[in-house]
This record gives structure tokens, C-alpha cells and sequence, in this order.
């Protein structure tokens, strides 16, 4: 047997010590730099509502909900890359947009304004005109038409080809990405953005203190001329359509509902809007027409804008004093939101 000498036995274990160490630091490194999620526990529901209904076919789960939230805010997923679901729901501008009418991917003007978010879990249509049955289904519309113009199947490619996208689908999902699962994460989150504590709230719960002497006057004047029949209970919306005027004195008017009913007396029909974060979500109506609260109220107190369709069974003319329309104003403003909304890390290979 050929003995070894002992210098060189000494190289040796000190060469394969290295190694070890290097190979043992690369596991590591790769390890570490695996895309970790932002997972936090679900929100609470809304106590003073019915449960939210959750599809069978998309249950909700910590998991599933920080993925969803990734997908909302990455403007990977439109078609030029310039914008994402977050894009036309901003914090800042009571989840809308702040413009009279969309702008969609490429440029495209969109024929509406952006409806804001809050409680939209709780809801059972969507969009103005109440023609998508399901979130998922809007989400879907959404994200493959005019708003983010994206090609479903190439964009699941492109997260499939994302290991902390990848990664996450397949536990979450236990599948690759696919169309139809990235809109079932994101309507999962979206069923998470949840408002149940504005002053207003808190007011209802008990809080004397919550309103202002002049907000609380306000919601006394908002009861006793009736914008609750409309405008109701915790979501203040019924989820029903109303021809309130706005835009029928177009050549070509928009006929809102009557285009998912083709009932002559939806024409011109738009679904309520909720009144949460109302003072953050200007311009308003589905066509953007009333630069600001001031100017929507005042359509309003004036039982909407005449014409053939116009609800005049919720609405009529209101003369109130200057003094109980500040009260309005002022009981509106007590719906703001602290929206908390945030950008979250997004996986990036």
C-alpha cells in the first residue's frame, strides 16, 4: 500500500473542509433567498351584516389572500406593464382612481369611472351596471379587457416562469399558475378589503363621542329625507340600480342596466354606490360628472335630473337650509377610511 504523506493528507482534508463549507454556505444562500410572502392573519368580518359569501370552488386562506395581494399591486400583470389592479383603486383617492372615466392599459379611455372597493366582498354584482355575477368573474373581465388588457395565458407563463410565484401557486393552489387560479387569488384578497370602523361605525356601536355635534345633525337629516332607501344599512348601498338622471341628457345617454336586462325601465339604471370613504373618491357617478361632494349632494337634494326613467319612487326634492346641508357634508365626511392598504414585496424570479 502506497502511504500518503502527511502534508499532503493535510491539503487534502483542508481542500474538502472548504468545500464542504462552500457548498454548505451555497445551500444556505439558496435557502435564504427563497421568496418569502407576507402572510397575515384574515381580517374580522363585519359584525352588523350577514356572513360574506365565499364560492366553494375558492375558499379563503392566509396564503391564498397574500398571493392575491401580490397579484392586485404587480403591473406585471397588464398587458404594457404600466399598471396594475391597485392602479385604478388608490388608498388615497377613496379606492378609485380619481378620474371621471378610466384609462385602461395602452392608453384606453374607458367609457366609466372606477367604482371604489371597500366591502365588495359583501356584494353580490359588479360594475355599474351589475353584469359580472362574481368577483372572480369580474376580476377575469377586468384583467383580460380594456382596464389592464392582458393576455391571460401568456402572463401565467410569465409567473410560471417566477420560482416565488411558482412556489406559491402550487402550495397555495397545488397546480402551476393558472388564469383562472390568479383570479381566484385576487378576488380572495379583494374580499379582505373591509371598512367597519369609520367615526360613523364607531358612533352606531356606541361611541357618543364618535360624531361631531354637526355629522351627528347630519345623519338625523340623511334618515329623515329618506337617502336610506338607497343608501342602507352597513354597506350603505342596497345593491339595486337607480336612474338618478346623470348623463340622459347625452345624444347617446349610457343605458347602464338596461344593457344586462334589456328592461325599458333600467335604462339609464347605475348600481348605488356605497358611501364609504365618500369624500376621498371624487369626481362622481358613473360618468365622472360632479367634480365634487358639494356638487353631488346638491343633484341629489334635488331629486336627480328629469327625464323619462328617472326613480321617482326613492327620490324627490329636498329643501334643507344651508346650516343642515354643512350637517350632510359633514355626516358624509364621518364615513373617511383610514385605508391601509400596501404594496407588499413582490417575487422577482
Amino acid at each position: 500500500m502506497i502511504k500518503t504523506p502527511l502534508r499532503l493528507r493535510n491539503v487534502i482534508a483542508i481542500t474538502l473542509l472548504i468545500s464542504g463549507v462552500i457548498l454548505f454556505s451555497c445551500k444556505t444562500q439558496n435557502e435564504t433567498a427563497e421568496f418569502q410572502p407576507e402572510i397575515l392573519p384574515l381580517p374580522p368580518q363585519l359584525t352588523t351584516y350577514e356572513a360574506m359569501p365565499i364560492p366553494e370552488d375558492n375558499p379563503m386562506s392566509p396564503e391564498k389572500v397574500a398571493l392575491g395581494r401580490q397579484l392586485f399591486f404587480d403591473e406585471r400583470l397588464s398587458g404594457d406593464g404600466s399598471r396594475s389592479c391597485y392602479s385604478c383603486h388608490v388608498c388615497e383617492k377613496g379606492l378609485t382612481d380619481g378620474l371621471a372615466k378610466s384609462i385602461g392599459a395602452f392608453n384606453k379611455n374607458l367609457p366609466r369611472s372606477s367604482p371604489t372597493l371597500w366591502n365588495i366582498g359583501y356584494h353580490k354584482e359588479f360594475y355599474w351596471d351589475g353584469r359580472s355575477p362574481s368577483l372572480e368573474k369580474q376580476a377575469m373581465a377586468a384583467w383580460t379587457g380594456a382596464n389592464m388588457g392582458a393576455k391571460a395565458d401568456e402572463i401565467a407563463i410569465m409567473l410560471n416562469a417566477i420560482d416565488g410565484y411558482h412556489s406559491q401557486f402550487r402550495k397555495v393552489f397545488n397546480s402551476d399558475v393558472t388564469p383562472d387560479n390568479i383570479v381566484k387569488a385576487i378576488a380572495a384578497f379583494e374580499r379582505t378589503i373591509i371598512s367597519g370602523d369609520t367615526a360613523w361605525d364607531r358612533y352606531r356601536a356606541g361611541d357618543q363621542s364618535a360624531l361631531s355635534e354637526s355629522a351627528l345633525r347630519g345623519w338625523n337629516v340623511f334618515q329623515a329625507i329618506k337617502c336610506t332607501n338607497c343608501h342602507d344599512g352597513v354597506l350603505l348601498t342596497d345593491q339595486q340600480y337607480h336612474n338618478v338622471g346623470i348623463g340622459m341628457d347625452q345624444k347617446e345617454p349610457d343605458v347602464g342596466r338596461f344593457k344586462v336586462t334589456n328592461k325599458p325601465e333600467d335604462t339609464g339604471a347605475f348600481k348605488t354606490p356605497t358611501l364609504r370613504d365618500i369624500s376621498q373618491s371624487a369626481p362622481y357617478f358613473h360618468d365622472g360628472s360632479a367634480a365634487t361632494l358639494e356638487e353631488a349632494l346638491d343633484i341629489m337634494l334635488g331629486g336627480g335630473k328629469p327625464n323619462q326613467y328617472l326613480d321617482r319612487k326613492n327620490l324627490e326634492k329636498h329643501d334643507v337650509l344651508p346650516d343642515q346641508r354643512e350637517a350632510l357634508l359633514d355626516f358624509l365626511k364621518s364615513l373617511d377610511v383610514d385605508c391601509k392598504l400596501t404594496k407588499p414585496r413582490l417575487p422577482d424570479k
